[in-house]
């Protein structure tokens, strides 16, 4: 990490000093990309974006809870809520990808409560409950649970998470006056291509 810090320092710094300089003074950007932590999933990367243009929530699965009002921590709730009303972001994109960890684990029981599975009584388990929406739907569509099961899923996550985007007071506000909009994508690992949420449809298709 110290060689990339030192390679960065030699070159991505120095080229963008001025940029590095303004961004010192604050941020301005105008997308919002909730992804997953997987390590190969990079947004940054995949978008070729600059500092400063994105502002990113990564967390298992690329998942948005539902809007829950209470004393509990939430922390992509906080970072959601941060970027639409405080930087005040034009777009929101939540970016599957493809053999997603999560959606795996989820859409085969590996850490089920009712089971007894892996992850009962921490917080993987719980996280992904998040998922039981989609996953009843693509285990109905796809009992074999083969490669295409888990592309259903993939794809059913983001659609999930969209819908709870929407029980955000403040983000179906600005959606519904034009201040906002919502964009899902599914990046897929094996060929690089960006496939993206038709948004009166549902499907998705080669960006």
């Amino acid at each position: 990490m110290l060689e990339g810090y030192r390679r960065f320092r030699a070159t991505g710094w120095a080229r963008e000093r001025e940029r590095w300089s303004d961004l010192a003074e604050g941020q301005s950007p105008e997308v919002l990309v909730i992804a997953c932590s997987d390590s190969r999933v990079d947004p940054a990367t995949i978008f070729d974006a600059k500092p400063g243009e994105m502002f990113v929530v990564r967390n298992v699965a690329a998942l948005v809870p539902p809007h829950q009002p209470d004393a509990q921590y939430h922390g992509t709730s906080a970072a959601l809520e941060f970027a639409v009303t405080q930087l005040e972001v034009k777009e929101i994109l939540v970016m599957g990808h493809g053999f997603c960890g999560g959606c795996a684990a989820s859409l085969t029981g590996q850490f089920d409560h009712a089971r007894g599975g892996a992850g009962e009584g921490h917080f993987l388990a719980h996280w992904l409950d998040l998922l039981d929406p989609a996953r009843d739907k693509v285990r109905a569509e796809h009992p074999e649970l083969d490669r295409a099961a888990f592309q259903a899923m993939e794809r059913e996550g983001v659609r999930v998470s969209l819908r709870n985007l929407r029980t955000f007071p403040w983000v179906r506000e600005r959606e519904a006056d034009g201040r906002l909009k919502l964009h899902g994508a599914v990046f897929a690992i094996s060929d690089g291509l960006l496939y993206l949420c038709n948004e009166d449809t549902g499907a998705f298709a080669p960006a």
